[in-house]
């Protein structure tokens, strides 16, 4: 089961955390991987953990149209096919709609969501032509509730959520499957670089992991199994769906 051998697949924000994990676990399962980011000197490292064999680094701003159709145009004249897409990049901000001004709302719209509206767009009609495609976005449980404190990612992880489904109900005859991943608050490497900045961090760390109803937060490889399993052709019946991995946080806790 889950086998990918054979398949192309190109994960945005690969660098690390969340995008490394399902970088690797995709690989693992028989995948070559473009590794897209905009941190060329981790990139490469995932690029040379997994093995050049295996995966290739591709710089990519994905809030630059053009630089998502030329990445389109390169995959596709060195390929001829992707067959998975993971956008997966994103960025966030803290504030209430108070704290938060045009251009904090313009930034995470330019990545969140305008990013990944760009790299579709230059890959899904190559998907069409060969009526198979699978893509997978990375929304957030802030995607499917509102988390206090966080106004402008919120609104950009709801679109993201919109997005995919309206990808997977106008596609679906054509082959594409379209999915969203919403993971909960998740140890990456970022998190733990900001818990290092509280005074407390363990505190911090536990009212951070309290959001979670089993206590604690999840780990990137969690979250890239259940990408694993939406790109397999296990999945096969699984599109518009936007899936939850937060430890029962949207439960009720």
């Amino acid at each position: 089961m889950f086998d990918l051998t054979g398949k192309i697949a190109l994960v945005t924000g690969a660098a690390s955390g969340i995008g490394e994990a399902i970088a690797k676990t995709l690989a693992e399962a028989g995948a070559f991987v473009y590794v897209a980011d905009l941190d060329e000197t981790n990139g490469e490292r995932v690029v040379s953990e997994i093995g050049a064999d295996k995966s290739q680094f591709l710089k990519l701003n994905v809030a630059e149209k053009e630089e998502c159709q030329k990445t389109a145009e390169m995959v596709l004249g060195e390929k001829g096919k992707l067959d998975i897409l993971v956008n997966n990049a994103g960025i966030g901000h803290v504030g209430t709609l108070l704290q938060t001004n045009e251009e904090d709302l313009d930034r995470l719209y330019a990545v969140n969501v305008r990013g990944i509206f760009s790299l579709t767009k230059a890959f899904l009609p190559s998907m069409v032509e060969r009526n198979y495609g699978v893509i997978i976005n990375t929304a957030s449980i802030g995607g499917i509730l509102a988390v206090r404190d966080r106004l402008a990612y919120c609104t950009t992880k709801f679109a993201v959520v919109g997005f995919t489904k309206s990808i997977a109900l106008d596609h679906a005859l054509q082959g594409i499957r379209c999915n969203a991943i919403c993971p909960g608050r998740v140890e990456t490497p970022f998190v733990k670089a900001r818990l290092a900045e509280y005074p407390d961090p363990k505190k911090a760390y536990e009212e951070m992991a309290s959001t979670q109803a089993i206590g604690r937060m999840g780990k990137p490889e969690e979250i890239a199994a259940a990408v694993l399993y939406l790109s397999s052709d296990e999945a096969a019946f699984v599109t518009g769906t936007a899936l939850e991995i937060e430890g029962g946080w949207a439960a009720g806790k």
